[in-house]
């Protein structure tokens, strides 16, 4: 019997200058362990006239992370970080009871040719941490975990596996691995992994139980100890999951939590410009996503 529970389309969807593909939440699928949104960026080729500019706009209940294969974005928020994100570092930011952030192309490539292509992803938080105060940090390449085994090479972006722990603070028990094949590799990790997992094909191709499964996909596994698949040569997959949380999360626009009446007073507080619940962005406080009139009045 095959270890792969469902599998998902990469739905694009354009955004201004970019091509986006949410691969969750998904209609039979909400989340994946802690992981309840993940979004594929690009690539995208951008012209000398073409810029990344998302204005401050709030989240709740969540902690983003944002990792890039190509390009650059500069972060600003409200507690105050401003920095550049670069291939291979990791932006984690625990909005907790509210934060505001900013994501913008750098001034100095504003008039550049240019390449942007990542993940963008919300990690659930742990019901005691869903009213925290915010916090940011920001993980250089250089101190993410690399390793190789059989010509295989691993990296863990976040969370927990094999052995290995990655600097990134996370608030639960959850992995985001990346492997990388230059030849057709046999996998088998699933003594490695826990909880929920979920499989996303970059590169290559993936075979499981006689069935291939190119680029663009996304893999629900059954059940996380059968993990094991082959990988075509130039291969390259993410893997991301771990402990479901025992409530459900509730995702209304930027907002998650596990109370909706805490969702329902985020939008009421962003779409007042309460800057108590929501501060405004030091370096970018001249605008601001309005909250979209649909979400006001959707319970």
């Amino acid at each position: 019997m095959s270890n792969i529970g469902l599998i998902i389309e990469e739905k694009a969807a354009d955004i201004g200058n970019f091509l986006v593909g949410r691969l969750l939440p998904f209609r039979e699928k909400r989340a994946v362990g802690p992981f309840v949104f993940i979004d594929h960026m690009g690539p995208s080729e951008l012209k000398d006239y073409q810029n990344l500019d998302v204005p401050p706009h709030p989240h709740i209940g969540l902690s983003t992370l944002t990792y890039l294969l190509e390009g650059s974005i500069f972060h600003r928020d409200s507690i105050g970080s401003a920095v550049e994100i670069k291939p291979g570092a990791v932006n984690w930011m625990t909005a907790g009871k509210g934060v505001v952030h900013s994501e913008r192309t750098p001034e100095y490539l504003r008039h550049s040719d240019k390449r942007l292509h990542g993940f963008q992803i919300w990690v659930g938080l742990p019901k005691h941490l869903e009213q925290s105060e915010p916090t940011f940090h920001h993980i250089e390449e250089n101190d993410i975990p690399v390793w190789e085994e059989d010509g295989i090479q691993y990296k863990l972006i976040a969370g927990e596996a094999f052995g290995r722990t990655s600097p990134v603070p996370v608030h639960s028990k959850l992995f985001f691995l990346e492997i990388k094949t230059k030849e057709a590799k046999k996998i088998s990790i699933g003594k490695d992994l826990y909880g929920e997992a979920a499989m996303y094909v970059l590169d290559g191709t993936v075979t499981t139980d006689g069935n291939s499964y190119g680029s663009k996909q996304l893999m629900i596994a059954k059940d996380t100890t059968l993990c094991e698949f082959e990988m075509s040569e130039k291969g390259t997959v993410y893997l991301f999951g771990g402990e479901p949380f025992d409530e459900e999360r509730f995702i209304f626009w930027n907002f998650v939590n596990s109370d909706k009446e805490m969702l329902d007073q985020a939008k009421v507080n962003w779409n007042d410009q309460n800057h108590e619940a929501f501060p405004l962005v030091p370096g970018d406080e001249q605008e601001y996503v309005p909250l979209p009139k649909a979400i006001l009045n959707r319970k």
